[in-house]
């Protein structure tokens, strides 16, 4: 029997073998914090007052709630004119306030540690790229920029993707991570938020860049996008993804496994709307964890998951049951 990073790998590769479904982070240790995301994001915590990052963006988190959350309104967007971005928004210096080693010191020492564990590391890199986008302008205003002022948006996005390159080059350089899951949502659960040829045009290629570099060093992509992304997935591949994490059921994912043939792994598969309810039964999450594994894992390269970008489900009753039932495919199907 496979050890659990065994397994893991084997999953992944185009040619692997594995002896067995992983369930969902299994064997990840998730670095979700570093030097970077100490200056861009400051200390969140539930119920704390509203606060900006360092891009200027109000970020509301009210007791209760299960995450922090950009809050964009006309009066407090970070850039109302996009003709104008550059007298708005200034683009925090993370090579100058987050390359010194030392801050990064207490950060290596948990992911050696993890290491000696024999844990995958799992590094960090949220708020992608379009997500920024919307942060600071709101959704209409970034909709309507990307038809009226493509220049002033390709520049915007330029200097969005060299902040981003250089947060991914150091998370990589310091770290060492094995895989980094990266967060960029580019649809809604059923159709992409701008064309396949804008996306092309405006975000692939600033992908390509930060994940070639990822590859080059031998780091897995984990690109997390709980959307609707088939009229884009042979570009996914293309850019370097080696694992699409949130694949949403509304996708067609028994399609997209025969069209990928082993070059991406897929991640998700089970709707969040059905098992993560505070009134969820466990035969709820047991059919539909069942329903997840039968339907995609004869497909091969296929990690059931929950689709959030993310380990954990918002109601702690879920995960167990859901791990509970993959054991259970896995001993009727894989004898282990």
């Amino acid at each position: 029997m496979l050890s659990v990073k065994e397994n893991f790998f084997e999953t992944v590769k185009p040619d692997g073998h594995p002896d067995r479904l992983m369930k969902q982070y299994e064997g990840l240790a998730f670095l979700n914090m570093n030097p970077v995301l100490k200056y861009i994001r400051g200390d969140r915590h539930p119920g704390m007052p509203p606060t900006k990052d360092r891009f200027g963006t109000e970020i509301l988190w009210p007791e209760g709630q299960v995450a922090a959350m950009p809050h964009v309104t006309e009066a407090n967007k970070v850039i109302p004119d996009i003709t104008e971005w550059k007298d708005y928004l200034k683009i925090p210096d993370i090579v100058k306030e987050c390359s010194d080693p030392a801050l990064w010191e207490p950060y290596i020492k948990q992911a050696e540690e993890y290491r000696a564990e024999g844990k995958i590391l799992m590094g960090y890199l949220p708020t992608g790229l379009f997500e920024r986008l919307h942060f600071l302008m709101g959704f209409e205003d970034m909709l309507m920029n990307f038809l009226l002022e493509p220049e002033a948006m390709h520049e915007l996005i330029d200097a969005i993707g060299e902040y981003r390159y250089q947060f991914m080059k150091m998370s990589v350089d310091y770290l060492k991570p094995d895989v980094v899951i990266s967060h960029d949502d580019w649809g809604s659960k059923r159709s992409m938020f701008i064309s396949p040829d804008t996306w092309r045009e405006f975000i692939k290629p600033h992908y390509q860049k930060m994940y070639s570099y990822m590859n080059e060093k031998g780091v897995l992509v984990m690109h997390h996008a709980d959307s609707f992304l088939e009229p884009i997935i042979d570009d996914m591949v293309e850019i370097g993804i080696n694992i699409w994490q949130g694949a949403l059921p509304e996708n067609d994912i028994v399609k997209i496994q025969k069209q990928v043939n082993g070059k991406m792994t897929l991640m998700g598969g089970i709707d969040a709307s059905v098992v993560d309810r505070a009134d969820s039964t466990e035969e709820e999450i047991r059919t539909e964890a069942r329903r997840v594994c039968e339907t995609y894992a004869p497909g091969g390269h296929f990690i059931p998951c929950i689709t959030y970008g993310g380990p954990g489900c918002l109601y702690k009753h879920v995960d167990p049951i859901i791990n509970d039932e993959i054991d259970k495919y896995n001993k009727k199907v894989y004898g282990v």
